[in-house]
């Protein structure tokens, strides 16, 4: 009887605990799995990015087209010789007098200028709104070699990276 108490305490001694053996194969697993997971949640967060820069850049460039309609329509003053395009995205934020209404209401295309997520932080201009973040091209600059000198007629990211499809975000 002496020998089965021993042998009950010792089993209750040797099961009370994990050895150093199944520690590290849990811990060998546990490794193998975050490596694996940690490739695919990069992945969604650059789709994640990339979405937010497809939305970006439709908002602002919808707002681009909404100035250019109201400067066709006469609503914006306008010379002569202007292509009837934003000088510059900030004037999409502050608004412009409505010149046919007659309280000279402002027409204001956008609440604030998005920002481009996709730009990396060091190569930031500006902490806010992010307006300066932007390439900007002009009516009259080519497609390949963009440039801004009078108006804004398109918007492109200025990040050197490139997208899951293979694109340059500068050329989205």
């Amino acid at each position: 009887m002496r020998f089965s108490v021993q042998a009950m305490q010792m089993r209750a001694v040797s099961s009370g605990g994990f050895t150093l053996v199944e520690i590290m194969v849990s811990l060998a697993i546990i490794g193998v799995m975050a490596s694996v997971a940690m490739p695919m949640i990069q992945v969604t967060i650059q789709r994640q990015k990339e979405q937010q820069l497809r939305e970006h850049l439709r908002e602002i460039r919808h707002a681009i087209d909404a100035y250019k309609k109201a400067a066709d329509d006469g609503r914006i003053k306008k010379n002569t010789d202007a292509s009837g395009y934003p000088p510059d995205l900030q004037v999409l934020v502050d608004g412009v007098d409505d010149i046919k209404d007659v309280k000279h209401k402002r027409l204001r295309f956008l609440r604030q200028i998005p920002y481009d997520p996709v730009l990396p932080a060091s190569q930031r201009k500006s902490t806010g709104a992010g307006g300066s973040d932007w390439g900007l091209r002009s009516y009259d600059s080519p497609p390949d070699q963009p440039r801004y000198s009078q108006d804004v007629y398109d918007v492109y990211s200025q990040s050197p990276q490139v997208g899951l499809n293979g694109v340059p975000y500068a050329q989205w």
